[in-house]
């Protein structure tokens, strides 16, 4: 597990080289768009604004969520890391449904008859560049916040995918109209709309998991499990109960009552009580927070006679 600093480090890296490639993006998608007559490619450029926008949120919130604990905050910062999250998601929600919108609307016009613009070439270039593009960002800040455990960094990833799945609907609408004629230009809100839907599923999704977090979810049961089977390789410690977990940002908060035997000293059962700490910070990280509470083992208790 990384520590504080490094981890902050390579998000940082990691964002500031997303951010570069989204205002080159979105510079370049506003003049493909205005040079090539394509509402999509502009469309898609508020996308990519968006895009350069919340690389903003999670350099800020990242920052604050590293800091050490205080007398305000005594489990530190990482809430803002998920509050991160939530703002991204809500802006993928909101980026989608501009989209969907949008792209009904054309879909509509069509419909009724309204011939739809034709698109330029250069906005197609455009469109194959961002796929590229974003594609490469996305590949490799998922891979970072894997790396880091960093839920703000998986949604950013994410709001990089997006950009260029909505960047693969303006190519194949631009694409389409260029190839078949002005009639086949309602290729491209149809895409958009297929995009768009998968954006705000995608969106929500994350939201979801952002909100649990807030709302103190329990971590997984699978790590739960794991928590149980460190304890259980001291044989001095049983009856593991009481066992609450949350997450607070990227860091786990693990609490837990287990019983010891009621003769041993109490500078023996801090000794194990810091061994226990010290296997659980091992597997998950230095920085997460543990509290134990040790109890005596109860006597059985005797069977009424028959």
């Amino acid at each position: 597990m990384k520590t504080d600093v490094s981890r902050e480090k390579e998000i940082y890296r990691i964002t500031i080289l997303g951010s570069i490639i989204n205002l080159l993006l979105t510079a370049l998608k506003f003049v493909a768009g205005i040079l090539g007559a394509s509402a999509a490619m502009i469309a898609d450029a508020v996308h990519s604004l968006s895009d350069l926008l919340t690389d903003f949120v999670v350099l800020l919130f990242v920052r604050i969520s590293n800091r050490p604990a205080d007398v305000d905050h005594n489990y530190g910062h990482g809430k803002y890391e998920t509050l991160a999250t939530t703002i991204i998601a809500v802006a993928l929600v909101a980026a989608g449904g501009i989209l969907l919108g949008e792209g009904v609307e054309k879909i509509l016009d069509a419909w009724h008859g309204e011939p739809l613009v034709m698109p330029g070439r250069i906005a197609l270039w455009a469109a194959l560049v961002s796929i590229a593009a974003k594609e490469l960002i996305y590949q490799l800040t998922v891979a970072v916040a894997k790396r880091v455990d960093s839920s703000a960094l998986r949604a950013n990833a994410w709001h990089h995918r997006t950009d260029a799945l909505s960047s693969v609907a303006t190519a194949l609408g631009i694409g389409g109209a260029l190839l078949f004629g002005g009639k086949w230009a309602i290729l491209d809100p149809i895409a958009a709309v297929l995009v768009s839907l998968f954006i705000i599923v995608a969106a929500v999704k994350l939201l979801h998991e952002a909100v649990q977090e807030l709302l103190e979810k329990s971590l997984p049961k699978e790590v739960e499990q794991e928590i149980r089977a460190i304890v259980d390789e001291d044989k001095e410690l049983s009856r593991l109960h009481n066992l609450r977990t949350r997450r607070v940002g990227a860091i786990y908060s693990i609490e837990m009552h287990v019983r010891m035997r009621g003769d041993v000293t109490l500078e023996e059962a801090h000794a194990h009580s810091v061994l226990l700490e010290k296997r659980l910070r091992q597997r998950f990280g230095e920085s997460t927070l543990i509290t134990i509470h040790l109890e005596p083992i109860k006597p059985d208790k005797p069977q009424p006679a028959v």
